[in-house]
Parts: C-alpha cells; structure tokens; sequence
C-alpha cells in the first residue's frame, strides 16, 4: 500500500475507499493483486479530444521509462524462450537483469502534463500503450488528419535493440508494438513548440519534437527508420 500511497500523492489523488478480498482458490500463498480505478472531474472547456488540431501542428514526444505495461507477450517470448535468459541473467547491451528491465515501473504523466499545459496550449494527446505509435496515434486525430512521424528524431533506449535484434522482429511490428522509447505524445501549435521544449527541458524533462499532423488518412506515416541508444 506504500507504493499506492505514493503513487495518489505524485498524481494529486486522494486514496477514499478499498477493500481486501480474500480468495484463498484465486492466490496462492505470497500471491496478490492491487487493482486501482480513478475518477476525475475536468471543466468542460479544458477538455483536450483534439478537435482544436489542423494540419501543421507539431507532434511531442514525452520519454518512457520502458515497455511500461504493454508488449510483453512478445518481450517475454524472445527474453526466455528465443534467448533462453532467466529474471536474474543481464539483459545484453541493456546494463540491468532480464526482471529489471522487464519490471521498470510505468512513468505517470500527471505533472508533466499539467506544467505543460500551463505553459501551451496542448491541442492533443495519446498514450502510448497497446498498439504502440502506429494504433495510438490516429486515435487523438480527428477525422481528415493524419500524421507523420520522423523516427531519425530519436534513439529508442537499448531494450528495444535487444528485442529487435534478438527476435528478429520487423521494425514495423516493433512500432505497432511498443511504445519504442515514446510513452506520451502531445499535439501543439507548430510556433509553440519551442516554448514547451524549453519550458519542460529547464525542468530536467527532454522533450522531442518527433513529428507534424498532416492532412490526410487518420493513420501514421513513417520517415527515416528507427535508430537505437548504445
């Protein structure tokens, strides 16, 4: 529960109400499972559903931690199946254990969105979780919009190297996948940009300009080809 309480206080949430279920034929001993819900409130002139976005704005991409909580069927396959490691065997090229790296907490957003949008105005934003960059994306686009995104803009942390490479997975896969290093995107007027890169780069947050809504099919065009951190 520490970790929960922790979690309501960096988002700004207040923990009201819970309960321990015991179910001794669903765990075993040791064994158990915290599910959260949160429940929020916005005014309705705030609400970001990216019917403000035109062609030209600029697309920001916002750094994950890891896989955070989606591709790991895939992940698991090629770390103890295709690899043949176990949770305590070093990662290849990745400088942390095969459970390390697997279990690096997903980020929260929370702040950094909201210091964000006291300094622009945010136009759009996705999540980058199942589905990865290339199912995510178009989803926060409104209709007749679509977006390209320049992968020579970042190099995905070496996780995604070892997947890549040790799986012989398609880049293509990787990007429907994973979140490849990108965990949150927002949209921003195109002479914003420079404000919330500084803004949140004076933070200690790097934020990287990674693509441009364009007019089109509601879908992600790529540019260049993925690169990867040493």
């Amino acid at each position: 529960m520490r970790g929960v309480a922790t979690g309501c206080r960096y988002a700004g949430c207040a923990l009201i109400g819970g309960e321990t279920a015991e179910m001794p034929d669903m765990y075993t001993p040791g064994e158990y499972d915290l599910a959260g819900t949160i429940v929020g409130v916005v005014d309705r002139k705030r609400i970001v559903d990216g019917s403000a976005l035109r062609e030209g704005d600029a697309i920001i991409g916002i750094p994950s931690s890891g896989l955070h909580t989606n591709g790991y069927s895939l992940a698991r396959k090629v770390c103890f199946e295709v690899a043949g490691l176990g949770c305590d065997d070093p990662m290849p090229g990745v400088g942390k254990t095969v459970g390390e790296a697997l279990l690096e907490p997903h980020r929260s957003y929370a702040k950094i969105i909201q210091v964000l949008m006291a300094i622009v105005t945010v136009k759009g934003m996705a999540h980058v979780t199942g589905g990865g960059i290339t199912d995510n994306l178009p989803r926060a686009l409104p209709e007749g919009l679509g977006a390209e995104v320049d992968l020579d803009a970042w190099a995905a942390p070496p996780l995604f190297r070892f997947l890549h490479e040790t799986g012989n997975v398609a880049e293509r896969e990787m990007l429907r996948t994973f979140n490849m290093g990108m965990g949150y995107l927002v949209m921003v007027a195109a002479d914003e940009v420079d404000k919330a890169l500084d803004g949140l780069g004076q933070a200690g947050e790097p934020l990287v300009r990674i693509g441009t809504v364009i007019r089109g099919e509601n879908k992600v065009s790529y540019k260049g080809s993925v690169h990867y951190a040493q």
